[in-house]
């Protein structure tokens, strides 16, 4: 790592050598073992391999091969729940999706950003927790600390940096209150 006259000195880097290889092994096993297995009929196999590294996977979800996942141990998915492809799970921190929810393709969650008032930079883990009955339509960014109610639907390509209400309709960039949804 270059110094570029800042003290690195005491620099913290965030994760332990145990997280280190854990995420070298999952790796490994995402390639082999998860991402080889395309069809809806290997669904219960890709949670057994997201269970055997820590992440909490509920009753006949869903997670479609090509979901991207940066720590299993870092992730909890409710029951009936689906994530769909080519969805981006960037879970330095802890992401919580809840039961009968939709996280539709292309999507990116992001639970972690940076301290820009420092000249390092230094990661800030967070998290992201996505309530029950949720739909999060295609190519849709959820930032850090974002916290999305029960009910809640955010529109296609929108960017959610601040909590959604329950049973309300957001989209935009960023995102705004559309309408209420109403109660099912």
């Amino acid at each position: 790592m270059e110094n570029r006259g800042f003290d690195l000195s005491n620099y913290n880097f965030s994760f332990s050598l145990r997280n280190k290889i854990g995420r070298v092994i999952w790796s490994f096993c995402y390639f082999l073992l998860f991402r080889p297995f395309n069809l809806e009929t290997f669904k219960g196999w890709r949670s057994f391999i997201l269970k055997s590294f820590g992440a909490k996977i509920g009753h006949n979800t869903s997670i479609q091969a090509s979901v991207r996942i940066w720590a299993p141990w870092n992730l909890e998915v409710g029951s009936f729940s689906s994530i769909g492809p080519k969805v981006d799970c960037y879970n330095q921190g802890k992401i919580k999706i809840g039961d009968h929810t939709v996280i539709s393709q292309k999507t990116y969650l992001c639970a972690s950003s940076h301290d820009y008032t420092l000249p390092d930079f230094p990661l800030i883990c967070q998290y992201i927790t996505i309530g029950n009955k949720v739909w999060v339509a295609a190519d849709a960014f959820i930032g850090p600390t974002v916290n999305i109610g029960e009910g809640a639907v955010v529109g296609a390509r929108s960017a959610v940096f601040k909590d959604v209400a329950p049973w309300t309709v957001v989209g935009g960039n960023p995102a705004k209150m559309i309408k209420n949804r109403g109660t099912f």
